[in-house]
């Protein structure tokens, strides 16, 4: 009798034994270390906005950082041909050192020139049969700001002035530019009218296009007929200002939207901005300038995340264990008060094998503004899979 209950025990214990043996090996989630959110040290400054008009600040990488808080919709004036620029330049793209299809010009576009003399607006002289390449006609758009020249470009894309300003209007709504809303190709018209923020907006998506970027920052051109042509832009260079364009002559005062490279913390950052309703060109420039140096003093970059910093770690349930780290410096750019936020998304490790150093297992995500970034994440030591006693003794995995 006890010698058959000892067999029974026997065999139910290994029949226990090898069940616990060949159960699935249990996956292993990793543990984050980082604090989920960050706050940036420090107080935002109080930025020295216009007494006139309104403007905003924006940061590439960080984005919208703050604006004078009094934005109302009032005329763009030329910075509307920014829009005009990125529309033909999303129809008809043009990579660096192509110059595009040739643009032949006709009565019609003597026509406009001359209207837009005798209206007394920003012009570039044109003749019946030039030749301008899509790249000249835009240098000529952009550089000198040629109202004749957008209407020239706005047939030549859509057919139509006015079928070229629904597609503005329609690139307008795609950026969510609530307040902007165009009425012409050049700005002439004191309808078409934008805020500092959603102009930023649009110059920033703008400057993307290495082709309009590169003609911005351009001092010059040659035209064939107008010749030399200069940049309306006098402060271009000055206090790493890179573009983009200027706004003025209508009663609602002058703009300038720009971008300026500065040095951070030995980081090269690019701060946009926008005035708007200045008194005049001149003082659009100076206070730009005098933004510009109050957010060159106010930025800093930091090393958020260190290549081989521990980010999580796997403890596996027999005792094994490796961290997980990142694989490269993280530099960023910061605003005080601004919140970094941080999430480890590592996959859960099944160890059925040996599983060697530096094996890719997911990103740890850093959030700042409009950074979001994915860092590839490893382990930083082998790991190894449950020996056989384990295997065989475990209780509930």
């Amino acid at each position: 009798m006890w010698l058959r209950a000892g067999a029974v025990l026997l065999v139910l214990a290994v029949a226990a034994a090898a069940f616990n043996f060949f159960r699935p090996i249990p996956a292993v989630e990793a543990k984050s270390l980082l604090p989920s959110t960050d706050v940036v040290p420090g107080t935002a400054p109080a930025l020295p906005w216009p007494a006139n008009g309104s403007a905003a600040l924006s940061v590439g990488g960080l984005g919208f950082i703050a604006s004078s808080g009094n934005e109302q919709p009032i005329a763009a004036a030329s910075i509307t041909k920014v829009m005009t620029a990125l529309v033909v330049l999303e129809d008809k793209p043009l990579k660096q050192n192509e110059t595009g299809p040739v643009i032949t010009l006709t009565d019609a576009d003597v026509q406009a020139y001359q209207a837009a003399v005798a209206n007394k607006e920003s012009v570039v002289p044109v003749q019946a049969g030039e030749q301008l390449t899509e790249l000249k006609a835009l240098e000529g758009l952009l550089i000198p700001s040629a109202n004749n020249l957008a209407q020239t470009l706005a047939r030549w894309d859509a057919g139509s002035v006015d079928a070229f300003v629904a597609k503005m209007n329609a690139r307008a709504a795609k950026l969510q530019l609530k307040n902007t809303k165009f009425a012409d190709t050049s700005g002439a018209s004191p309808s078409s009218v934008s805020t500092p923020t959603e102009l930023i907006a649009l110059g920033r998506e703008a400057m993307k296009l290495d082709v309009f970027a590169q003609i911005v920052a351009m001092g010059q051109a040659e035209l064939p007929v107008a010749g030399t042509v200069y940049n309306v832009d006098a402060v271009l260079g000055q206090s790493g200002i890179i573009g983009i364009k200027t706004g003025s002559g209508l009663d609602a005062g002058a703009n300038f939207l720009f971008a300026a490279k500065v040095p951070i913390d030995g980081f090269p950052i690019t701060v946009y901005g926008c005035v708007m309703g200045q008194p005049s060109l001149q003082l659009a420039f100076d206070r730009a300038k005098t933004l510009i140096a109050a957010m060159q003093s106010a930025l800093h970059v930091r090393k958020v995340l260190a290549r081989n910093q521990t980010v999580g770690t796997y403890v596996t349930p027999w005792g094994a264990q490796a961290d997980v780290v990142s694989t490269v410096d993280v530099d960023i750019a910061e605003w005080p008060g601004m919140v970094l936020r941080q999430r480890l998304d590592a996959n859960w490790l099944i160890v059925s094998k040996p599983l060697p150093s530096n094996t890719r297992v997911g990103t740890e995500q850093i959030v700042l503004g409009d950074y979001k970034l994915d860092i590839p994440v490893v382990t930083a030591s082998a790991m190894y899979p449950p020996g056989r006693f384990w295997r065989l003794t475990r209780l509930s995995l």
